[in-house]
């Protein structure tokens, strides 16, 4: 299960705009500000939670740094949601099958 640091860094809704830049491609941190409108000091804040809750890696390209998703945490989270991804599917499936029941029954000619 995610720790508590993890659960903290996707709280905030920057940090999950972050997450979601760095899902389409690995950033500098110039561009990850630039995207979010934040400050580049502000933004590093942000990565430096996100790195320390194990959502990102940071690699040194010349004078930048480069961010990238990890997707280990978000592997380990879906594994801890799957219960319970399983039980909404069940029940939505109850729902629809108690839906197409009362559908089917509005759409019988009553007798009188």
């Amino acid at each position: 299960m995610p720790d508590a640091a993890f659960w903290a860094a996707l709280a905030d809704p920057q940090r999950r705009a972050i997450l979601a830049l760095l899902l389409e491609s690995p950033r500098p941190v110039t561009e990850i500000a630039e995207a979010c409108g934040l400050s580049q000091p502000g933004t590093s804040k942000h990565l430096r939670v996100l790195r320390e809750a194990g959502l990102v890696v940071v690699r040194v390209d010349a004078q930048r740094r480069v961010y990238a998703l990890d997707p280990a945490p978000m592997a380990a989270l879906d594994a801890w949601l799957a219960p319970y991804r399983q039980l909404w599917s069940e029940r939505l499936d109850a729902l629809g099958r108690r839906l197409d029941a009362t559908a089917a029954r509005e759409a019988t000619p009553r007798k009188d």
